[in-house]
C-alpha cells in the first residue's frame, strides 16, 4: 500500500517542478508547461464532473452579469468604497440604482460591509473574481 506521506511529497515535488519550469511572458504572467496545463485541465474537468448541481451557483454568477455591477466591483477594488464615492463614477446611475446593485452583489457574497457605509470584496471572493476575469481575458 502507498504511503500517504510519500504521495503528498511526490505531489508537492511535482507542483514545485511545474512552478520552477514556468516562463514569464511579456505580459508578466506565467506561462506554464504544456504538461502542467494538461494536468490542470484534467483536474478541473474531474472536479466539474464530480459537482452534482451547478444551479446553486447561478445566482452568484448572474450577479456578475451586469456591466454596471462589474464597474462597481472594479471601483470598490480601486478604493471607491462608499456610495458617495461610487456616485461620482460615470455611467453607474443614481445613488438608488447604485444601492440596488450593491445589494445584489452583497446578497451573493461578492461584497461585504466591513464598516457601516463602506463596501469591500471579501478575500475569498477576490480570488474567485480574479480567476473568473483572468479566464475570460484570454
Amino acid at each position: 500500500m502507498d504511503d500517504p506521506v510519500d504521495n503528498r511529497l511526490a505531489e508537492l515535488e511535482r507542483r514545485i517542478a511545474a512552478l520552477e519550469s514556468a516562463a514569464v511572458t511579456k505580459r508578466g504572467t506565467r506561462r506554464r508547461s504544456s504538461d502542467a496545463r494538461q494536468a490542470d485541465t484534467a483536474r478541473a474537468l474531474r472536479e466539474l464532473r464530480a459537482r452534482r448541481d451547478w444551479s446553486d451557483v447561478a445566482p452568484a454568477l448572474a450577479a456578475l452579469g451586469s456591466p454596471i455591477r462589474l464597474t462597481l466591483l472594479r471601483e470598490i477594488v480601486r478604493g471607491h468604497a462608499t456610495v458617495n464615492s461610487l456616485s461620482r463614477v460615470e455611467g453607474v446611475g443614481t445613488s438608488g440604482q447604485i444601492y440596488h446593485h450593491l445589494r445584489q452583489l452583497t446578497a451573493e457574497g461578492w461584497l461585504h460591509t466591513p464598516t457601516r457605509g463602506t463596501f469591500a470584496v471579501p478575500a475569498s471572493r477576490a480570488t474567485a473574481l480574479n480567476a473568473i476575469l483572468a479566464a475570460l481575458d484570454d
